[in-house]
């Protein structure tokens, strides 16, 4: 599904250039949940800017099913984003002046994914999925930390994205709410969805049958040496 090869991203900065990702190569399989780890500065976001077509590596290459990300044009690169990737973000990012189901019809309103005359009811069944279709007709501001998230989740699925990326989904919820988006994240790969997950919380690594390790733009083996191909495996869930 997703195929990483030998991507590197430099930005020019006041002090010279400086390298985010050096020599990065992974592959990800349709249905697999891998986690992104790292401390911050590592490199973890800029990775997930790259697979999800928000900025363009320096060299390498990103395919994910087929498509080179890096070559498509703007209009392209949105029209095949809004219809391929679901991005759930660590603040939510839901339209304060919308209602939720509101919210979750807004990617297919834009994508025309759907007609017109289905879309609340589409919203409404991923609403259900999430276990907050209760919460369907409230503004965002009524709701929980974990009520939001779970909006953008649905949010994030309006068009049926078969993949999904998560930047710090976890970041802003305490650990029960925490532990009930990554078992709802956990259910989605099993239904077929391919999600990347960038995370810094260790604790939660029992839920991704995968994970990487990101350290000064590097993959890191378990003993500190840098490993840009390697996937390393942690316990299932």
């Amino acid at each position: 599904m997703i195929e990483v090869n030998n991507i590197s991203k430099s930005y020019m900065t006041p002090r010279g250039p400086f390298s985010a990702l050096h020599n990065i190569s992974l592959k990800i399989e349709k249905g697999e949940l891998l986690a992104v780890t790292g401390k911050s500065g590592s490199g973890k976001s800029t990775l997930l800017n790259m697979l999800t077509g928000i900025d363009k590596p320096t060299s390498g290459t990103v395919n994910i099913a087929g498509v080179v990300v890096e070559q498509l044009g703007e209009n392209e690169l949105a029209s095949w984003r809004g219809k391929n990737i679901g991005i759930v973000f660590q603040f939510f990012q839901l339209i304060p002046t919308l209602t939720i189901v509101e919210n979750v019809m807004l990617p297919m309103d834009f994508c025309k994914t759907y007609p017109r005359t289905q879309r609340r009811a589409r919203a409404l069944k991923l609403l259900e999925q999430v276990g907050i279709k209760d919460q369907a007709d409230k503004l965002p501001a009524t709701l929980s930390g974990g009520q939001q998230q779970r909006a953008s989740v649905a949010r994030a699925l309006a068009n049926d994205p078969p993949v999904l990326m998560a930047d710090e989904p976890t970041g802003n919820l305490d650990s029960q709410n925490a532990r009930a988006i990554l078992q709802l994240l956990t259910e989605l790969a099993t239904d077929g969805k391919t999600i990347v997950v960038v995370t810094h919380e260790k604790e939660f690594a029992r839920y991704f049958k995968k994970t990487i390790m990101l350290a000064d733009g590097c993959i890191k083996e378990p003993n500190g040496k840098s490993d840009s191909t390697e996937v390393k495996h942690v316990p299932a869930l």
